[in-house]
């Protein structure tokens, strides 16, 4: 075999972020010829596992259509660090992108979410949150942006959605651009076509983590976002109660799957134990103990952290103050521990990511 063929084998296969053949962007390393056997590895910018079988099935079909069906291949896919991020057209400019699920609606997602966003904001943090859930935004109230609508801005003479910016997270949410009397009666493509142009139409900047707020479920949003969007990990939330835990169970596994393969960066329990003002040294489990703790030690994932059920908790989101920027309150120092354990997973997933590259 010649190495110019091979080289021209491999300029057909093309990296579907940057669009452009795995030659011409220099996406190949340890290229290694020895008679009829090929070895290589090729860098991606979606670090997903399907994105990645994609890319080997691409790069084994092209060389022994091209060069002989007799060869062996031995591929790796790995991602790309930082430098190819920036090159990708998705998103160029953020570090991580983060989605938090729910198994069911109804165990706070959207304000784990919130606060999880305007805390790393607190800290410093360049945030940015889409809220994907199409059917029942909550972010333009938990933000206090109900009567706000985006205004366009040009970009290299392109026309773009600004993110409205509130408590220092900038912010879009499809309850933007709908009547809030009115329920969203979209099928599943509809759905998932607005989600996608919120990336892809918006001017974000740089950032340094973008929190995707998604419908609770495992439906067709879901699986639009993790086949387009490269995700650097998820986050699950729950009740302590059974059913919840069976749905957030269920949640964790589709993130788990080969063709999926998101990273799990921890689990929220939320609704945890309810402790009246009168007494301050009580704690009522009205929905379990622990379960969902428990859960994530059954399966192996890391526990967040667990959010009680405080009034100052649902007002602050009512409101449309996160309660993680009240002083120095009980649920503040809480829902602040939260976001320092996130921050320690997420650079455990990091070092993982440049350990393999």
């Amino acid at each position: 075999m010649k190495r110019e063929d091979v080289l021209d084998a491999l300029s057909n296969v093309i990296e579907p972020e940057l669009n452009k053949d795995i030659i011409s962007s220099n996406l190949i390393e340890d290229l290694i010829i020895d008679q009829n056997k090929i070895s290589l590895t090729v860098f991606v910018s979606n670090p997903a596992m399907h994105a990645r079988n994609r890319m080997r099935e691409a790069v084994e079909f092209n060389l022994k259509s091209r060069v002989g069906k007799d060869i062996e291949v031995h591929c790796q896919v790995l991602q790309k660090s930082s430098e190819l991020k920036s090159l990708r057209k998705i998103l160029p400019d953020v570090k991580h992108i983060v989605a938090v699920a729910s198994g069911k609606g109804g165990v706070g997602k959207s304000t784990v979410t919130s606060n999880m966003a305007a805390g790393l904001a607190k800290l410093g943090y360049r945030v940015g949150l889409i809220d994907a859930d199409i059917y029942g935004p909550s972010m333009p109230t938990m933000f206090d942006l109900v009567s706000e609508r985006p205004q366009m801005v040009q970009i290299d003479e392109k026309s773009f959605i600004e993110p409205i910016f509130s408590h220092g997270v900038k912010i879009l949410s499809i309850g933007f651009f709908t009547d809030k009397e009115n329920a969203v009666v979209w099928r599943g493509p509809m759905a998932s076509k607005a989600l996608l142009q919120m990336f892809n139409e918006a001017y974000w900047g740089e950032l340094d983590y973008l929190f995707v707020d998604l419908p609770p479920g495992t439906g067709d949003v879901h699986l639009s976002l993790i086949q387009s969007i490269p995700l650097d990990g998820v986050i699950i939330v729950s009740t302590p109660q059974e059913v919840a835990l069976a749905d957030a169970r269920r949640g964790v596994n589709m993130f788990k799957m080969d063709n999926v393969k998101v990273p799990i960066i921890g689990l929220v329990e939320n609704m945890s134990w309810f402790t009246p003002k009168e007494l301050p040294d009580n704690k009522y489990y009205i929905f379990g103990r622990d379960g969902a703790k428990n859960l994530s030690e059954g399966l192996g994932i890391p526990f967040l952290g667990q959010v009680p059920i405080v009034q100052s908790l649902r007002e602050s989101g009512d409101t449309g103050q996160p309660a993680v920027l009240q002083a120095n309150s009980e649920i503040s120092n809480l829902l602040g521990d939260m976001v320092s354990k996130f921050i320690i997973e997420m650079n455990i997933i990091e070092k993982s990511k440049n350990n393999e590259r």
